[in-house]
């Protein structure tokens, strides 16, 4: 008679239930920490390649039936001549503000995408400013940005402007708190005159060099009176500061207005400058062909660094610009990330960028053109 028999693995099965168990635990686990990397937001923001503007076009401006498209630089009492191409400026898309920040995926995803960048919140967002005053700050550099490329444009062009630095405001504590006032006219500083072919840098340049040990003379026009006033800058973060934000205006021989809506930042400005540049004079600056470019401008058209040159290099690509004028400052930012296609050249002050121009526009070897690289 068969004795009973005898199974020698049957602890297998429960073993099989055990993995098939922790299986399905790391395959929920993964799935809960997808849905929480999806939804909760991180402490960055991501820089995009934002929407492109040609300088010498137009932008579509109003809603619905009043929508229209208006040309971007206007120009009244000084003849103006046919353009052709485009002199694009560029501008980076922020994804998140101060309150609404992109999830952990939108940040891991960015990471590994050559056009964007990852940036901390604070960057663009400092602890305590919200989103409204950033946009705030954002205009008002505009709108001094452009009025420094329209003060280059015309001195590049042979114009010697008067240009007045008014006061716009006092820090509390500062050096010149107490001594000079919202509204004075800075027309001097210890007797250097700040009336032509000035700007805000000329000013900061001066007092960095006047140093703290010692009271300067800023003289100032106040209510019609021209006075000296006695202050000694302050140090701060290692520089000698009056405390003061001036607002360069410049009398200008006619009139040129910018019409650009809703963007915001002080880097269109050597665009700008060229675009003006472009509409006053004779022939195509640009020779007809599609360039972008970007840069900050000063009113003697000195060339500086911006923000975010990855991401316009990209959005100038996309918009099908072939030539593209970078500061010779973030010339570091570029080498390397260059999309095929793009030829990059290396600008430091306006007169520069022109004579690169002229060079392209007329066909001739750009060889000895300074590149980012070389």
């Amino acid at each position: 008679m068969e004795g009973p028999r005898v199974t020698l693995f049957a602890p297998a099965p429960r073993r099989r239930s055990r993995a098939r168990t922790v299986g399905w635990a790391f395959l929920i686990g993964a799935v809960v920490l997808g849905l929480l990397a999806s939804l909760l937001p991180s402490p960055y923001l991501i820089e995009v390649p934002g929407p492109v503007y040609n300088t010498i076009g137009t932008q579509k401006q109003g809603t619905g039936k009043d929508a229209k498209d208006v040309k971007l630089i206007q120009v009244s009492g000084h003849e103006t001549y046919p353009t052709a191409g485009a002199l694009d400026m560029l501008t980076v898309g922020i994804q998140g503000d101060a309150t609404n920040r992109p999830s952990w995926t939108s940040v891991i995803r960015a990471i590994f995408t050559r056009s964007q960048a990852v940036i901390p919140v604070e960057a663009i967002y400092p602890s305590g400013t919200t989103t409204e005053q950033v946009n705030e700050r954002d205009s008002a550099d505009m709108q001094a940005s452009q009025q420094s490329a329209v003060a280059a444009a015309l001195i590049q062009q042979g114009n010697d402007l008067p240009t007045e630095l008014e006061v716009s405001a006092v820090q509390e504590g500062s050096a010149a708190d107490g001594a000079i006032e919202e509204g004075d006219v800075i027309t001097a500083f210890d007797g250097k005159s700040l009336t032509t072919n000035a700007d805000a840098a000329s000013l900061r340049e001066a007092v960095a060099q006047h140093g703290t040990s010692r009271p300067a003379t800023v003289t100032v026009e106040r209510d019609g009176a021209t006075k000296d006033v006695r202050v000694t800058p302050r140090s701060e973060q290692g520089t000698a500061l009056l405390g003061v934000g001036v607002t360069e205006r410049y009398e200008f021989p006619f009139k040129v207005s910018i019409r650009l809506q809703d963007v915001g930042g002080p880097s269109a400005g050597m665009m700008f400058a060229l675009g003006i540049i472009d509409e006053i004079t004779p022939g195509k600056l640009n020779g007809g062909k599609h360039v972008a470019g970007t840069g900050t401008i000063t009113a003697d058209g000195e060339v500086g660094p911006i923000g975010g040159i990855r991401q316009k290099l990209y959005g100038a690509k996309d918009a099908g610009a072939t030539v593209f004028l970078a500061p010779a400052d973030n010339c570091d930012e570029v080498v390397g990330h260059v999309p095929d296609g793009l030829d990059v050249y290396s600008v430091s002050t306006l007169d520069q960028a022109v004579t690169d121009l002229q060079t392209i526009a007329d066909g001739k070897s750009t060889a000895k053109l300074a590149r980012c690289g070389s």
